[in-house]
């Protein structure tokens, strides 16, 4: 039976000392190759929620992602505020950076998040399920990084807020990510939390 609504997931599961680390891809491609090489030293996985025009701009940066073993979502083809946007709209954002990551990558992703929105709405869920999507990819965390608040109030807001089965929001195309990954990753692991990407929090 066809899925016509996809549903929310907005935390993992709250018994598990795991934290799934979601990044936003889109914005200056070397600032987004300095988050990820940051992953790639402390041997993360995390996942990328890709802006379709990003990949339209870095055709090779779906495969920078996937090469670094993180997995790669769907972040709508515009990245615009998709709660005041009408169903044919918001479906044609979902599907358009669906179709560009099969053509780019093979697979229309793992994941979709609305963009300009941390909860959907039921417009937006009929979007995602007839794109393909079962699941709207939310968040129980938000970094703020987007805000460009500093590395230590980035650092500050995650390591704080984090619990077990927690989704944190960071954004790939931000300076003061980079700088805050590493001390990011080094608080969740005082506090016994290991990062993980989605599929895995949700395993």
């Amino acid at each position: 039976m066809r899925v016509t609504s996809a549903r929310e997931i907005g935390s993992g599961p709250r018994t598990v000392p795991r934290v799934a680390l979601t990044f936003h891809g889109a914005g200056d491609l070397a600032i987004a190759r300095q988050v990820l090489g940051e992953l790639r030293r402390a041997h993360v996985q995390a996942t990328v929620l890709v802006v379709g025009s990003w990949l339209g701009e870095y055709p090779a940066a779906g495969r920078l992602v996937l090469d670094d073993g993180h997995e790669i979502g769907n972040h709508t083809e515009h990245h615009k505020a998709m709660r005041g946007l009408g169903a044919a709209t918001a479906y044609a954002e979902v599907k358009g950076c669906a179709d560009r990551l099969r053509k780019l990558t093979g697979s229309e992703g793992a994941w979709f998040r609305p963009s300009g929105t941390q909860h959907t709405t039921p417009t937006i869920r009929r979007a995602a399920a007839r794109a393909g999507y079962a699941e709207c990819l939310s968040y129980d965390l938000d970094s703020r990084d987007w805000t460009d608040p500093g590395t230590r109030a980035i650092v500050r807001t995650v390591v704080s807020g984090a619990r077990p089965g927690s989704i944190v929001s960071l954004h790939l195309g931000h300076r003061g990510t980079i700088a805050a990954v590493p001390a990011i990753l080094e608080g969740l692991h005082a506090k016994g939390l290991a990062p993980v990407s989605v599929s895995t929090l949700l395993a």
